[in-house]
């Protein structure tokens, strides 16, 4: 006697995601497929802890950071001005200094001229007036050749705004890990165990003495074009290094204890221990500034938080596209 064929609507769902084709991605975007994957580090800081594992759904996400030239369509088409091209005034900063008042003003590095102490960013950090995403080393700066180059000088709302306008949007912290370990199962870097295996250069960060001196033995002292180097696994650019990326997350030092298991979106309030009074969203990749001595952001776990009206000479973004579903 022939036993019924009995199959579960489960395993008729699997059975068909396993055998449709992936869908089309927009130009300069890839697909991520659903997926699980490890999210966090046993070695790394206290807020990438515990490692938990996550259930996640498909979607697209840029291959590269947003560059200048994109940026400036955007800019073109909508007149948006970024935070960091509006004058300051004491009426909405009450403590502002009086140097920067009328004056747009950005962060940008600057090397100082011996050993500083490592806990004061401001050693190393300057407000530069008239510093933008369109004079990115501040005034008399431009983007001449720098076309291909990551946007930077965007805060948390610019990058938003862009997101907006062009049909997309910010990626969660989840999403952005997912993507950025293409693949890999809890590896240390987004392309393997060693971070210059054979000798190879796979990320634009920093070399030589931090905050003083970039030796630029990767081929650049500050940003890199999009694309400089090596792709991961899912076909993704500068998912490590060059500048850090905003996240749509809010940032919670524990949120890894409460994080729902599958697709988390972040959590709804923020807290900083560092800075407990200033709300902070997510960011990710670390950056061209990013050294074994001081930061080690360009792990794909590692998490910064950075305050929304945050624009500096180190930080950009990428966007993220959902799936429509029929």
């Amino acid at each position: 006697m022939k036993r019924p064929l009995f199959i579960s609507v489960a395993a008729l769902a699997l059975a068909t995601s396993l055998f449709a084709a992936d869908p089309t991605p927009p130009e300069g975007m890839a697909y991520i497929k659903p997926g699980k994957f490890f999210m966090g580090s046993e070695d790394g800081a206290s807020d990438e802890q515990p490692v938990h594992e996550l259930t996640m759904h498909g979607f697209f996400i840029d291959k590269t950071e947003v560059t200048n030239e994109e940026f400036e369509k955007f800019a073109k088409a909508t007149g948006y001005v970024t935070v960091a091209e509006r004058p300051l005034s004491k009426k909405e900063i009450p403590d502002l200094l009086p140097e920067f008042e009328g004056k747009t003003v950005s962060l940008c590095h600057r090397p100082p001229p011996g050993a500083v102490d490592l806990r004061d960013y401001r050693s190393w950090w300057a407000a530069v007036p008239g510093a933008s995403w369109r004079h990115p080393d501040g005034e008399g700066s431009d983007l001449k050749g720098r076309e291909k180059y990551p946007v930077v000088h965007v805060c948390w709302d610019d990058a938003q705004a862009y997101c907006k306008w062009a049909g997309k949007r910010l990626p969660t912290e989840a999403e952005w890990e997912f993507a950025a370990r293409g693949g890999l199962d809890r590896q240390p870097f987004v392309w393997g165990k060693e971070f210059n295996p054979s000798g190879k250069w796979m990320a634009n960060t920093w070399q030589g003495k931090f905050p003083q001196v970039n030796t630029g033995e990767d081929g650049f002292k500050g940003t890199a074009p999009v694309g400089s180097f090596p792709a991961n696994g899912y076909g993704l650019f500068d998912m490590a290094g060059n500048v850090w990326e905003w996240c749509s997350d809010l940032y919670l030092p524990d949120y890894y204890k409460q994080s729902p298991a599958e697709n988390p979106t972040g959590p709804t309030t923020s807290y900083d221990p560092d800075e407990p009074g200033i709300a902070k969203h997510v960011t990710r990749g670390g950056s061209w500034m990013c050294v074994d001595s001081y930061c080690k952001g360009y792990r794909p776990s590692a998490r910064m938080k950075t305050s929304p009206d945050s624009g500096m000479q180190n930080l950009g973004f990428r966007c993220v596209k959902d799936v429509e579903t029929k």
